[in-house]
């Protein structure tokens, strides 16, 4: 085939219009490099393929660092939302998660109109079927039609369409989402040298709401106030024209949102016999699926077979906008053939009429596992070669958005010849996301918890502008209003501890009731409310109530970093260590990680590993001893 090399070169090219691409695009953009957005079909720019909402346990402490940090996706949720919850609200601050129910269409096309009047950034359609490289480095990329654009750094966000096939019942088609076809990159990628897996990954049937009855349901309403993803003021945040497409206002720092609700009801076991007589026409069952799926979003057939002692499942039943009638109905992800579709969901009281508008199915693809990647998401294989998103063995819109904005960021970064941006595990939750996949892979679809991250008590989805915005800031990444805010919420901070140490409430000193359980932001007077919002107040409750598990926690956090500025050479021959076991040998190199601390995480390697290890280093290279134990 004759090429056509396109007469733009660009510092940086985006393949793919998924979360991870968006965010990958505008990171580029907005630090100065002059992007190109690649995708197969521009019409589909910003899709939720699944379930139509942003954030929700760990996820929401992700979307808030991606606004930290200057990213779209919160700023998009909350001016696409229909329903706004602030989810274990009355359990502890560390895991506290926003979640908001969004207009799918409104989100998409929203999205895309943002991203259509940025500088530095253009829009093309083209899938890419091959990465040009020379002499160990990606220079551009080639569409499937035969153009070819030169780039400084590539970032590939290709989401579940690599070699991917279409499941329902035993019809196999190739397609990486319902009426979108498949992308052959990873043929290329392979021929590169990389290796490749496969995963799998599904969604549940839409109804229509007409056919629905609403009655033999359980109301969920949202949240009043709604709690916003951005750090913004709300008067700010929608600043950009983008027509129709935003639908929230806000009118003096008052936000608006005429809100939704969403409907719960539950599986039976009529559904699950009837599924269980289905079972071998199921291709996850029957051996037409290869791929591992996730295990913390199962399809129902995985939730009948693995429990069957539950007598029941919950589902909700979640509006997918607000001009459509199509529900999505969250638990019931199947690629059981259509009619035992119909049959099972119609053995739901609720759904007894249901008419189902498209059915659930299952994608099965090929993803890279991500130890092949640097913790910048550069590959380690090819220089200017980034991954993000699902081609890491991830799941979900969040974790995949996180991963774009620290790729695309690199990638403008190297452009530049600048240092890389890094986020450690005590830093953020997007560290420990990349870190525990570049670290230790993932042998299933990868999903983000806050079990996962051990300084959750310091990550919390309250302080991440204060944990972020300043990296972000240093960086390009926001622009001088976001810092500005952010030092007049730092004072306003001091100011209320300065007022909680010395104010006194029927002779109480306020900041030990704060320490009280059952103390909240509303017990202060209106005059106390007035000076300092209930953000802040809420903030300085967190710090009080649990500020020895905090200052606890600090002390451990300084080991860990002493163990993370042990650095090992990228060149180190672990060959070369006398005594270190044959099996954390060739995993260290396997790996190669940048430091003890990280070398600690790999699986198999153990403490006497780590031991020998760094003796070895503070003797040869002279760095200092973490003082492991």
């Amino acid at each position: 085939m004759e090429h056509f090399f396109l007469r733009n070169e660009y510092d940086v090219v985006v393949v793919g219009g998924g979360h991870a691409g968006i965010e990958a695009a505008f990171a580029a953009s907005r630090l100065g490099a002059k992007t190109l957005l690649l995708t197969q079909n521009l019409d589909t720019v910003g899709q939720m393929s699944c379930n139509p909402a942003v954030g929700g346990l760990a996820k929401g402490h992700i979307v808030r660092e991606i606004d930290a940090l200057g990213g779209a996706m919160g700023i998009n949720a909350d001016a696409t939302g229909i329903q706004f919850r602030m989810l274990n609200r009355t359990k502890g601050p560390s895991v506290r998660a926003p979640r908001i129910q969004c207009d799918k269409k409104a989100y998409q096309f929203r999205i895309k109109a943002f991203l259509e009047r940025l500088p530095n950034l253009d829009l093309k359609q083209g899938g890419v079927s091959e990465i040009l490289v020379e002499k160990g480095r990606a220079i551009g990329v080639v569409s499937d039609f035969g153009l070819c654009v030169r780039a400084g750094s590539v970032v590939i966000t290709a989401g579940t369409f690599l070699k991917a096939l279409l499941h329902v019942g035993d019809r196999c088609r190739p397609g990486g989402r319902m009426a979108d076809s498949s992308s052959p990159l990873s043929d290329n990628l392979r021929e590169l040298g990389f290796v490749t897996g496969r995963f799998k990954t599904g969604t549940p049937c839409r109804i229509n709401a007409c056919s629905i009855d609403f009655g033999a349901c359980e109301e969920q309403q949202g949240d009043q106030p709604p709690n916003r993803f951005s750090f913004l003021p709300a008067a700010e945040e929608f600043a950009i024209d983008l027509g129709p497409w935003t639908l929230n206002t806000a009118q003096s720092d008052t936000f608006h949102v005429e809100q939704l609700s969403c409907w719960i009801t539950a599986t039976n076991s009529l559904v699950h016999e009837i599924i269980r007589r289905n079972l071998h026409r199921s291709p996850l069952y029957s051996g037409r699926i290869e791929g591992t799926g996730p295990r913390y979003c199962p399809s129902i057939e995985d939730k009948v077979v693995k429990f069957p002692e539950r007598a029941q499942h919950q589902l909700f039943l979640e509006p997918e906008g607000r001009q459509t009638k199509e529900f999505y109905i969250n638990g019931v992800s199947t690629s059981l053939p259509y009619e035992v579709q119909i049959e099972f969901i119609r053995s739901i009281p609720a759904l007894s009429r249901a008419e189902i508008m498209r059915p659930g199915y299952a994608v099965e693809y090929d993803y890279f596992p991500p130890t092949q990647l640097e913790p910048t998401l550069e590959t380690k294989r090819i220089a200017g070669l980034y991954f993000a998103g699902q081609i890491n063995g991830t799941s979900g819109y969040e974790e995949a958005a996180a991963q774009g904005l620290i790729a695309g960021t690199n990638a403008a970064l190297k452009v530049a010849r600048k240092a890389p941006f890094i986020l450690s595990r005590s830093e953020a939750y997007i560290g420990v996301l990349i870190d525990d996949l570049v670290t230790q892979g993932t042998q299933e679809p990868y999903r983000m918890f806050t079990s996962r991250a051990e300084h959750r008590l310091l990550l919390r989805q309250d302080n991440a502008d204060q944990r972020l915005t300043p990296k972000a800031a240093a960086l390009g990444l926001v622009p001088e209003r976001r810092s500005r805010l952010l030092e007049e919420k730092v004072r306003k901070l001091g100011k209320a501890r300065q007022i909680a140490g010395s104010c006194r409430i029927d002779g109480h000193l306020l900041a030990h009731l704060i320490r009280r359980p059952q103390f909240s932001p509303a017990n202060l007077s209106p005059d106390l409310r007035r000076e300092i919002e209930s953000e802040v107040w809420q903030l300085l409750e967190d710090e009080v109530k649990y500020e020895g598990y905090i200052r606890r926690h600090t002390s451990h956090l300084q080991s860990a970093r002493l163990a993370e500025s042990c650095l090992i050479p990228p060149e180190f021959d672990y060959a070369s260590v006398p005594g270190l076991r044959n099996e954390a040998r060739q995993k260290l190199a396997a790996v190669r990680p940048g430091n003890v601390g990280q070398a600690g995480r790999i699986s198999g390697v153990t403490p006497s590993d780590l031991g020998i290890l760094t003796i070895w280093l503070s003797k040869r290279h002279s760095v200092p001893s973490p003082g492991i134990s």
